[in-house]
């Protein structure tokens, strides 16, 4: 990042480029168009010999500072923001892929980005789903035409965590774009460059953002991916250095083609939410391991998925990678009791779908937000009609100790 911490760096990171006012902040612009005195100068920026703007749907100068800071959070070369956490997985995979490409992914994907996957497969693209905890797995499934390995930190809902650093070697020694999902982690507890990826992909809607009012996403370049190698740059990006070849078609097929512009109102939101990101998270991981604690020994509890629990099979590899477990986990009522009526029962927990929040959420998995993959696919992915998301918030601890126990005495 710099040699500064991480919450000092993104305190101050807008003074790097202070507006004409001197704003602490900075302001929010609005503009869809930008005027140039000299049309050299506008024709210069259209080419990317200089740098401005020339038009809203491709970037503003509010979207701009948030690249800065997830830039110096995730420790890149380049970032590019998008209007959805979905938006910026679609653009980087409809940028870079073409039919007769083969992707390996975790199995244990979000349900979204599963159903992106299905999209990509009616396009022509081939997708192989494995247990992403063993390397083994990825290993066996790359072949010659395998042009990206993608995974997330941590599976939503049921916290697997793959050998993330073990593909990473895997992707670097077979010259394979390896590409994160940072969301559930946050880049505050875990940095994906460390483990060798070339691209890591957040959804600023969730812990980045942090309070459930706006929507957002970001790709990272981190530089260590070798851009030259990959067979579908187009001619007219490949002007400019090489490092900068992915993100720059990132960019421009997201934004410039398709649209998936981040409006400033929602950038300013996010960047200023960011600036808590550490002190929110260390909350929510107090929270989170407080509670997991007590789930794993209450008597109406049959499982508990957490990572920061010794008992879970990637603990030590968390534990090792990771600076705390994270604030979501999942949770399996006993048989006998009816998970539905302990939801409803929650008086400080709210029942939504949104994870990531300053609130503790929680939602029941298979009627909802797994609901469309269906019963055979939940199944693979160890997904019971019992389980309960959690997405842990900031609350006082004793507060949320007290409603769950209410809830599960009355369920």
């Amino acid at each position: 990042m710099t040699e500064q911490g991480f919450t000092t760096a993104l305190l101050h990171s807008d003074r790097q480029q202070p507006d004409q006012y001197r704003a602490v902040h900075r302001p929010m612009h609005t503009s869809v168009a930008y005027a140039y005195t000299d049309p050299a100068d506008l024709i210069k920026v259209f080419q990317g010999s200089q740098s401005g703007y020339v038009y809203g749907r491709q970037g503003n100068p509010t979207t701009a500072a948030l690249e800065i800071k997830i830039n110096l959070m995730e420790q890149g070369i380049a970032s590019a923001c998008f209007a959805t956490g979905m938006a910026a997985l679609s653009a980087s995979f409809l940028a870079l892929l073409r039919a007769g490409d083969h992707i390996v992914a975790s199995a244990f994907l979000f349900g979204n980005t599963n159903s992106l996957f299905a999209t990509l497969g009616t396009l022509g693209i081939e997708i192989s789903f494995v247990d992403a905890t063993d390397c083994d797995n990825v290993a066996a499934a790359l072949r010659d035409t395998t042009r990206m390995v993608f995974v997330e930190t941590i599976a939503n809902p049921r916290t697997q965590i793959a050998d993330l650093a073990g593909i990473g070697e895997l992707c670097a020694l077979r010259g394979v774009l390896y590409v994160v999902d940072n969301t559930l982690t946050s880049p505050y507890l875990f940095r994906p460059a460390q483990v060798q990826a070339g691209l890591v992909v957040n959804s600023l809607t969730k812990y980045i953002g942090g309070h459930g009012n706006a929507l957002g996403g970001s790709v990272t370049d981190t530089g260590l991916f070798d851009w030259q190698r990959f067979p579908h740059i187009y001619a007219n990006y490949r002007s400019a250095d090489p490092k900068l070849w992915g993100i720059t078609q990132i960019r421009k097929k997201g934004l410039r083609d398709m649209g998936a512009t981040l409006q400033a109102e929602s950038a300013h939101r996010i960047a200023t939410g960011a600036e808590t990101l550490a002190l929110r998270m260390d909350k929510t991981c107090t929270n989170a391991t407080r509670l997991a604690q007590f789930f794993s020994t209450h008597p109406a509890i049959a499982r508990v998925y957490y990572p920061g629990l010794s008992e879970h099979p990637q603990h030590q590899r968390a534990k090792t990678l990771f600076k705390s477990f994270g604030g979501l986990m999942g949770i399996e009522l006993r048989v006998d009791l009816d998970r539905l009526a302990f939801l409803k029962q929650l008086r400080v927990v709210i029942c939504s779908s949104h994870l990531g929040d300053t609130r503790t959420l929680a939602i029941p998995v298979a009627d909802t937000i797994y609901w469309e993959m269906g019963a055979e696919r939940r199944r693979s992915m160890g997904i019971s009609d019992s389980l309960i998301r959690l997405s842990i918030g900031i609350e006082d601890i004793d507060d949320l100790l007290a409603d769950f126990d209410q809830a599960l005495a009355a369920a």
